[in-house]
């Protein structure tokens, strides 16, 4: 059983053990062995790890991740230190600087924000190498949803940003009315038109601030 020390731990005991995640974990010891599967098994839980549940104030949501080598890292949208900045994210750092006036990144690692209360999610927290959504339908859907429900009944505001069709798709869980919900385009180069200019960036700081909450400092 994995154990991340934090908060997320009494939750991950109870999901870890249902019937849907056996299953998926079986599959995962297979495909690790076989083939070559990001992230790695050892970073899989990294957003929960970096950002414990009681301190989660925004939640951005993702697809699976990235499919290249030493990309993936176990947030959602973040590449390891040294890596090529992949063009959706790119165009997250254009929002954020037009948005809130942070000076253009240099890096892709968003381990900052994920330390400062950024839930940085995955809806499919593994993939096999060069296959988008290989690792989809195998239960991660169902965890990721068990996930959202958890924060979904957070005592604390939370602002969740979700990014393009999948991620608008995961509103049905988000039902409790102290929260904020924001969504718009995927930042990818194909949709970017419809994602600058959503200034969601500084909405999540306007609503933190407005319940007297720690304001995210979105420079890295």
């Amino acid at each position: 059983m994995i154990s991340l020390g934090n908060g997320w731990d009494e939750f991950l005991q109870e999901e870890m053990a249902k019937p849907y995640y056996v299953q998926l974990r079986e599959f995962l010891k297979t495909e690790y062995q076989t083939r070559t599967i990001y992230p790695n098994m050892h970073d899989i839980f990294n957003s929960l790890r970096l950002c414990d549940f009681n301190d989660v104030k925004v939640v951005i949501l993702g697809q699976d991740p990235y499919i290249n080598p030493n990309e993936a890292h176990g947030l959602s949208f973040s590449v390891k230190r040294g890596t090529r900045i992949p063009p959706s994210l790119q165009n997250i750092f254009k929002e954020a600087v037009t948005d809130v006036g942070i000076n253009m990144p240099t890096h892709g690692c968003l381990e900052d924000w994920a330390k400062q209360g950024v839930l940085l999610l995955n809806a499919v927290l593994t993939v096999r190498a060069g296959q988008s959504r290989s690792h989809a339908g195998r239960g991660w859907e169902q965890f990721t949803a068990a996930v959202i429900q958890k924060l979904n009944d957070s005592p604390t505001p939370i602002v969740f940003l979700l990014w393009g069709r999948d991620a608008v798709a995961k509103r049905q869980w988000i039902t409790n009315s102290k929260h904020l919900v924001l969504t718009a385009a995927h930042p990818s180069p194909l949709a970017q038109g419809r994602f600058f200019g959503s200034k969601h960036f500084s909405q999540a700081n306007a609503f933190l601030a407005k319940h007297n909450l720690a304001l995210i400092d979105w420079q890295i």
